[in-house]
């Protein structure tokens, strides 16, 4: 196993060697660089997003979100029902209740933060094509899942300096001290993630957590619970975190590609030659679920280990 995760170029994704080194990348990593993506505009972007979160909190909170519209500022987010050393602005096309609440005089953040959802947005496509392919189900198979509108959705992170920045050496909150977010895996089907230099990001592979530094010219990417699924395990969604710093704050950018809020889940025909490790899950059900802990520490946060088929009734299909 690599040192760190492998370098997947956009160019070359239609290659054959290019998808056997996705599909081992999905396979030991569930994160892999991205290269040659074509994205621009991220310079004006992270600006902006610097220029948005160094407002006063009075400002920050004039497009607080909540409960009822998610799209907006927040300072509060928990994981694990445990609160996150930063602060979090979330924006989308308008879905029902949840409507994007731009900043008075921030016209510049909103078209760059509407320009990279729609980069993102293609981009996702492609990568689901090719994650589509490797599982063997066709090109285009898995698209009817974001059709007609998907429930996607862009966050700005900031993660100011965390004066006790702490790193448990496994799957547990800290006892004291904060990370920037705490261990999790990602609900949707793929996140594409933009940083700026400064390192923070870390995946938990064999049992270690290791570090996912920025790598000048390439996005982040990493599967999600869905896909996890669709793979019958065969693809892993990553647990990771954001360690806090010390020394200097730290913007990231993700874009969370997610399927409609009616879809309903499972594994995938074909992917394996066994029986189905998961049932059904409803995508809108899972995420209202979790964002429920996220939110307000309301509950468990719900996890796609809870709809997992166990070894007994599995052994029991087989006969």
């Amino acid at each position: 196993m690599s040192a760190q995760p492998p370098v997947i170029s956009l160019s070359e994704l239609d290659q054959p060697g290019t998808l056997a080194k996705l599909d081992l990348a999905c396979r030991e990593w569930g994160v892999f660089y991205l290269t040659d993506h074509g994205l621009d505009g991220l310079e004006i972007l992270f600006y902006e997003t610097q220029a948005f979160f160094s407002q006063p909190l009075d400002k920050k909170h004039e497009v607080r979100r909540t409960r009822e519209n998610a799209w907006g500022y927040f300072d509060e987010e928990l994981t694990k029902n445990t609160r996150d050393w930063k602060e979090i602005f979330d924006f989308g096309p308008q879905r029902g209740d949840f409507v994007a609440q731009w900043p008075p005089g921030h016209s510049a953040l909103r078209r760059a933060g509407e320009a990279y959802y729609a980069a993102c947005e293609s981009l996702s496509f492609e990568l689901l094509s090719a994650i589509s392919t490797n599982l063997g189900v066709g090109g285009s198979f898995l698209c009817h899942a974001f059709e007609p509108e998907h429930a996607s959705f862009v966050r700005l992170n900031y993660y100011p300096r965390c004066p006790a920045p702490a790193a448990p050496a496994g799957l547990e909150v800290p006892d004291s001290g904060y990370l920037g977010v705490n261990h999790h895996t990602d609900s949707g089907a793929l996140t594409l993630l933009s940083t700026d230099d400064h390192p923070g990001l870390e995946v938990f592979v064999h049992n270690t957590w290791r570090s996912v530094p920025p790598l000048a010219g390439a996005l982040i990417i990493n599967l999600g619970d869905v896909i996890q699924v669709w793979s019958n395990d065969r693809y892993s969604a990553p647990i990771h975190r954001v360690r806090g710093q010390s020394g200097a704050a730290r913007i990231s950018i993700p874009f969370f590609f997610n399927p409609r809020e009616s879809f309903d889940y499972a594994p995938l025909p074909g992917t394996a030659d066994e029986l189905p490790r998961y049932r059904p899950i409803n995508f809108g059900d899972f995420r209202r679920l979790r964002a429920a802990g996220d939110y307000a520490d309301s509950g468990e946060e719900v996890q796609i280990e809870q709809f997992r088929i166990d070894q007994f009734e599995i052994e029991q299909g087989e006969r």
